[in-house]
């Protein structure tokens, strides 16, 4: 059976039909050889008989008559027939021969080899001689219903069979006649269909190997374009014999795409270069694998075309992912890195591929990788969006992140990991403390400043008096003494100006620099942090501001003070709008910074610029932030102001959350620095 399945299909069609035709020969040609046998067989008992009941009819009278030359004659005559018959003779009451057909002798024995039945009835008996078997035919002979003797025939029983072999060869001759028509008539069927299917073969084998242009269908039903090679003008492919056109109804060709193609391929079964070999199994087959290839030419074509949109995305995703310096990290369900960028694999000190299939507690110590895998869970569990801020120690100090953990969710709203993003703001957490720091100074300074203005008066007068006292003191104790106290009131007076000088602002490190580039830096360092609070900076800077004389890091400083508190003004999330403009006429360029937060009241706008006056909750600020930036824009000849509602002359926007509220500062293009010293620091030596 297996070696059966291995043959070629012609062949098993060639074996299939001759086993059916052999099968039908024997089933059918066997029993009909049986009846004409039989048939045959039956006939020449039936000639026997009529045979002999005629001899037995012709030889009653001359059996009573006694006149066995009669008998004789009618003997003779009877084997004179000649065929198949072998003898004749008859016999008396007795069973003596009267008459008999042997030439040279009876045969005694014959004599009682068959007899008529009991009643007188036809017998017949199949006599084997040794030479040959032969049909004996008894047949009483009878007048008057009385048996006067025995009529005997024999014929040959191998001559009476020679018309049934002839019969059965015959059949036998059609049968293999039939047989041989049937294995050539397969042969040549097998052949056409193996051919065909061998072309389908082929094209299947091409379309394996991506070859999607070539068709089955010129080879097994000719397709006009193959005729004309699109030599019709009106056609669309004219001159162009690469494009595949179609031949309609014998008027036009047309341009077949993958889109159109089963509509005018259905159009060409009307063409009669298409009807010459068409409409079975085999040709719906050609058809269904044509447009299997033209859809499959079209589907690869839009799949590689979006496999090179993605890897190009997937490039540039990758590009931006590897240069930020946010660390950046994808984890599944299970907790386990998917994905990272290359400033998190450096952050662990793995390349990147080290990374993905590692949990938290492969990366980092057990401490912190527990507490990242219960913030990681908190997200998986609630779906919300989880931020903090966290610090670790690095080779170079101890480092300050802001961590994000957003929820990752599948198309059915499944959460099926967690983006996890850390940024180093451990730079914006050191401008933190500097600003601190600087607000405590300064709050220092001012409360030194007015202790110090304050007891410098009466100082100066206990000075004076001391001074006149010993003009008019004669030389003694007492004159030493006052000369003591004018002593240490000098001591004193010296100590109240170094407070004062603490007091001052300290003097500017100034040099020509960019405003626009003061303030950009400032927004760059604060637009990431903002965004995580919902917070939009957008900026519209005058691309024409020429360079300032003043002290960038303090206007830093100032810049920093007010995005912080328009950061503040608006927890819910909104927009800050900063502008900068040349006013070429008055010499100044000016700065807004506006917010879309709920607005200052009148009453605080008079107050906003206060040392210790602040809007926020206790414990949110010290109320220093203004009034420093106020002095440091003073220092550089220029003014602050606040206004809230934001007007609408500016420009700007109107916020969402509230009416808004906006700084501006103007500062001088060209001035000169104008802190003159105070008259109570003027030395009186």
């Amino acid at each position: 059976m297996h070696g059966l399945s291995r043959l070629k299909f012609s062949t098993k069609i060639n074996l299939g039909t001759t086993a059916i035709v052999l099968f039908l020969s024997l089933v059918m040609g066997a029993p009909v050889a049986r009846v004409a046998s039989k048939a045959l067989l039956d006939e020449v008992k039936m000639r026997g008989r009529v045979l002999a009941e005629s001899l037995s009819v012709r030889a009653a009278d001359p059996l009573l008559a006694q006149d066995f030359l009669r008998l004789k004659n009618l003997v003779d005559d009877l084997r004179g027939l000649g065929g198949d018959m072998e003898y004749a003779f008859v016999l008396d009451q007795r069973g003596n021969v009267l008459a008999h057909s042997y030439p040279k002798g009876f045969p005694v024995d014959l004599v009682g080899a068959n007899a008529p039945g009991p009643d007188g009835a036809f017998s017949v008996h199949l006599l084997d001689t040794g030479d040959e078997r032969i049909y004996d035919f008894a047949v009483p002979v009878r007048v008057a219903g009385e048996s006067f003797g025995v009529v005997r025939v024999g014929l040959s029983w191998s001559r009476a069979r020679a018309p049934v072999e002839r019969l059965g060869g015959i059949i036998l001759g059609l049968a293999g006649g039939g047989l041989l028509l049937a294995v050539v008539l397969s042969t040549v069927f097998a052949r056409q269909v193996t051919r065909r299917l061998n072309v389908l073969r082929a094209h299947a084998s091409e379309m394996v190997k991506g070859n999607l242009d070539m068709r089955a269908g010129p080879e097994l039903a000719r397709n006009c374009w193959d005729i004309m090679d699109c030599s019709r003008k009106e056609c669309p492919a004219y001159g162009d014999a690469a494009r595949r056109c179609w031949y309609v109804a014998g008027t036009l060709c047309l341009e077949c795409d993958p889109a159109a193609y089963p509509k005018k391929l259905e159009s060409c079964r009307n063409c009669p270069v298409y009807l010459t070999n068409a409409g079975d199994e085999i040709q719906d087959l050609t058809e269904t694998f044509d447009v299997m290839a033209l859809t499959l030419k079209t589907h690869i074509a839009e799949l590689r075309e979006a496999e090179k949109v993605l890897t190009r995305q997937q490039q540039i995703m990758r590009t931006i992912l590897d240069v930020t310096p946010d660390l950046v990290s994808l984890l599944d369900e299970h907790m386990v890195y998917q994905a990272c960028n290359r400033a998190f694999a450096a952050s662990v000190g793995r390349e990147v591929d080290q990374v993905v299939g590692k949990t938290d507690f492969d990366l980092f110590p057990e401490e912190m990788a527990r507490a990242r895998s219960e913030a990681n869970r908190r997200v998986l569990e609630t779906g919300e969006r989880f931020q903090t801020e966290t610090h670790r120690e690095a080779g170079h100090g101890e480092r300050w992140f802001h961590t994000v953990q957003v929820p990752v969710f599948d198309r059915d709203g499944r959460i099926v990991g967690v983006l996890r993003t850390a940024r180093d703001v451990t730079q914006i957490k050191d401008y933190q403390e500097q600003l601190i720091q600087a607000q405590k100074m300064e709050s220092l300074g001012k409360l030194a400043g007015g202790v110090a203005h304050e007891i410098n008066t009466p100082l100066g007068i206990i000075l004076g008096y001391a001074q006149l006292l010993q003009e008019d003191a004669p030389e003694g104790q007492l004159r030493e003494d006052l000369s003591i106290i004018e002593k240490q009131a000098k001591v004193c007076r010296k100590i109240v100006a170094d407070l004062l000088g603490f007091s001052r602002q300290s003097r500017s490190a100034k040099r020509d620099m960019c405003l626009n580039n003061s303030v950009m830096e400032t927004v760059t360092l604060v637009r990431h942090s903002f965004e995580l609070d919902k917070v939009r900076i957008v900026t519209d800077l005058d691309e024409r501001m020429p360079v300032l004389h003043g002290d960038p890091d303090k206007l830093r400083q100032v810049w920093m003070n007010l995005l912080t508190n328009a950061r503040d003004a608006m927890p819910g999330g909104g927009r800050i709008f900063i502008r900068t403009r040349l006013d070429t006429a008055a010499q100044k360029v000016t700065v807004w910074v506006a917010d879309t937060g709920a607005g200052i009241g009148a009453e605080d706008l008079r107050r906003i610029f206060d040392p210790f006056f602040s809007t926020k909750p206790v414990g949110k600020g010290t109320g220093l932030g203004l009034s420093v930036s106020f002095g440091i824009v003073r220092e550089h000849g220029g003014e602050i102001r606040a206004q809230s509602p934001v007007p609408p002359e500016l420009g700007i926007p109107a916020g969402e959350g509230g009416p808004g509220a906006v700084f501006s500062v103007d500062l001088p293009l060209d001035h000169q620095d104008s802190g003159a010293e105070p008259d109570d620091l003027k030395s009186e030596e």
